[in-house]
């Protein structure tokens, strides 16, 4: 095993020698004395890179023919400001050739889709594009008269959009001037642009076992190896160029981060996915619900995507996730491995299960309603969708795959849970209305189990503990304490039903006496917990608007207190549709009124 992996270690170093060049442009040399004082930092960065050591030098990478795009007279040469990955293919064919086809080539395209042109073009503005989000994903480089880098520039997104035609930027990764392999390596190469609340990649990384041991172990990394094979060269810790390029046993480097990816965690709803390579070195994500086609087929993109174009090989999401499992195998069993994906799948289900796919099919109703209108983001349970998967899911999401806990539960699913309950539903029926947003719900959400807890309410209720006492003259609060226990019960189908075993204490309340023996008319207020609006049970059942006015509130039954007793308040015509909170009180002639400051939850009925 260390014999063949010793030699699959050399090979790959092998490789790296031929991609060296050895012969400088003769010219160049005066580039570089010239850049010596105009610009020794950058002099100094180069002269100390593989390129300086080598005799790479200016002119073998910014030189340009005449007819490019980009070419202007310089000093007497023609050169061009930008290195585009077309150039770097000079010398790096391969690598230059798995980046084009990448899906970080592409960051830049993807920046005029319509909810990101929405954003950043109008709702932030265009400044805001330049320096914020062209800054990762690239921008579309155009040129001034003399033939220079204007709109667009200084730019070094992933997926900047060259003149030359060519997509991104190596210097995204590889410092420009510098281009230390041990750089590219480190988790900060990555994290200019994988943080933040919508991708925090490198934070979840850091507070993650890996991040852990990297920060710790640093010095164990020889991030300076040609090789730098996993479990080889380094067993310290892995980086994010460890999982997504670099080589590991049996498994070679590449400059195309899709070919271990098997589920997408950037989407509304995540899907496993295929990979689709055609003849003209494009290539397609297919998600694991569509049927699978052949090498040799033709495949036609979606609109707006490219040509249709012969398949030249697919990468299915089960062969993506072997090359990741073997990055992984460098340094766990098999079977630590497989446990961990089979905990992400399950979170992955759990998200689109019980989250993303009832509150996408909700708004979609609300569109096909018009209930929502056709500009984006002029409402509000817009942006509420919007961060719940594009912030809180994605957080999610990447926190359980990347082994980062507190951002898979508290700054992921609790707080798209926290969203949901507190913010959507509750928009969804001030948008929609009582009647047809408790239909849209009722359609939508209550019939997945794991949202039983809040459309049929608790099996068993906590008892409520502490009893508030108030002058219902003045409205002011006499007492509160735990003068009285409630063990609540509530039945609400074709009537309402509220009940539970009451127990009270013998306390001497000051201005009150004490509570045993007392006469109490029982009232009821119902609050609806998405508008905040209050209404008292009239006598007969029906609901009415509370004012606030004491005197308003009717009894519903009278009962004298006793130390233990069953108790029991019921309207036959009354059924309490939606989401709400009822809140028992008890009247004690014209001198107090106490209450359980706890409300009791009412079911949602259709």
């Amino acid at each position: 095993m260390k014999i063949r992996q010793s030699i699959y270690a050399f090979g790959i170093f092998l490789v790296g020698l031929l991609f060296i060049p050895t012969l400088a442009n003769a010219d160049g040399e005066v580039c570089a004395e010239c850049h010596k004082t105009e610009n020794p930092g950058l002099h100094k960065q180069w002269e100390n890179s593989q390129h300086g050591q080598n005799n790479v030098n200016c002119l073998d990478c910014h030189k340009a023919e005449s007819t490019d795009a980009d070419a202007f007279t310089h000093n007497g040469y023609t050169i061009s400001v930008i290195v585009s990955p077309k150039d770097c293919a000079t010398c790096h064919e391969q690598e230059a050739t798995e980046f084009q086809r990448s899906y970080h080539s592409r960051a830049g395209q993807i920046l005029p889709s319509n909810e990101n042109n929405v954003f950043g073009a109008i709702i932030g503005g265009p400044a805001a594009v330049t320096v914020g989000c062209e800054q990762c994903h690239g921008s579309r480089v155009e040129l001034d008269a003399d033939k220079k880098p204007s709109k667009g520039w200084p730019n070094t997104g992933i997926g900047r959009v060259n003149p030359d035609g060519s997509f991104g930027s190596c210097t995204a990764c590889h410092n420009r001037h510098g281009f230390s392999k041990a750089q590219a390596r480190t988790p900060e190469a990555c994290a200019k642009c994988h943080l933040g609340p919508d991708h925090p990649q490198i934070e979840i990384y850091t507070e993650s076992k890996h991040g852990n041991i990297y920060y710790s172990g640093v010095h164990d990394m020889n991030l300076d190896s040609d090789n730098w094979v996993a479990g080889v060269d380094y067993s310290a810790a892995p980086t994010c160029a460890t999982c997504h390029i670099a080589a590991a046993p049996g498994l070679p480097s590449t400059h195309d981060m899709d070919e271990r990816l098997s589920v997408n965690l950037r989407a509304k709803i995540s899907h496993k996915i295929n990979l689709l390579r055609l003849t003209d070195g494009k290539q397609y994500d297919l998600t694991d619900d569509n049927s699978l086609p052949n090498v040799g087929e033709t495949y036609t993109p979606p609109a707006g995507k490219g040509e249709p174009g012969e398949i030249a090989d697919i990468l299915t999401w089960e062969n993506r996730r072997d090359n990741m499992k073997t990055v992984c195998k460098a340094c766990h069993s098999p079977s630590h491995t497989n446990k961990h994906y089979e905990n992400l799948d399950d979170f992955v289900d759990l998200y689109n299960n019980k989250f993303a796919k009832p509150i996408s099919a909700t708004m979609a109703d609300l569109a096909a309603k018009s209930i929502t209108n056709k500009v984006a983001f002029d409402e509000k349970i817009e942006w509420l969708w919007w961060e719940i998967w594009h912030h809180e899911g994605r957080r999610a999401r990447s926190g359980a795959a990347m082994m980062g806990s507190d951002y898979a539960w508290w700054h992921g699913i609790y707080e798209v849970a926290k969203r949901l309950y507190m913010e959507f539903i509750p928009e969804v029926i001030d948008m929609a209305g009582e009647a047809e947003g408790w239909a849209l719900l009722n359609k939508h959400f209550k019939p997945i189990d794991e949202h039983s807890w809040y459309f049929d309410g608790l099996a068993t209720r906590p008892p409520q503990k502490e009893v508030v006492i108030i002058n219902p003259k003045t409205g002011e609060e006499v007492a509160r304490g735990n003068y009285a226990t409630l063990q609540p019960t509530v039945e609400n189908g074709t009537g309402l039903k509220i009940g539970g075993t009451l127990t009270l204490g013998d306390a001497d309340i000051s201005g009150v006496g004490k509570l045993i023996g007392k006469e109490a008319n029982m009232v009821v207020l119902v609050i609806n917990r998405a508008t905040q609006h209050i209404h008292v049970i009239k006598a007969g059942g029906e609901l009415e608007a509370w004012n606030g006015d004491l005197a308003q509130l009717e009894p519903l039954k009278t009962i004298t207190l006793q130390s233990t007793q069953d108790i029991d308040v019921s309207s036959e015509s009354l059924s309490v549709k939606g989401k709400r909170e009822i809140y028992l009180g008890y009247r004690l002639g014209d001198d107090a009124l106490m209450y359980f400051p706890d409300g009791i939850g009412v079911v949602v009925t259709e």
